[in-house]
């Protein structure tokens, strides 16, 4: 069996998706609730999280196949 890795433009398309999952959860629950507690620590469990999938996503994709 081959081990196929998605190609750039997967990886592209999925960061971009978990940017804007990341925006709206950073609006909604995070940081961009002003001067709430609640709102830094939510933003800072989204932040860990964002990292460890976009990180995960990084290093997931073979940046050099188109598909």
């Amino acid at each position: 069996m081959q081990d196929r890795r998605p190609g750039c433009l997967s990886g592209l398309l999925k960061l971009f998706l978990l940017d804007a999952l990341f925006d709206w959860l950073q609006e909604r629950f995070g940081f961009g609730r002003r001067s709430s507690c609640g709102g830094c620590g939510c933003g800072f469990i989204l932040l860990v999280l964002f990292l460890i999938l976009s990180c995960q996503v990084i290093m997931g994709t073979d940046w050099f196949s188109l598909f």
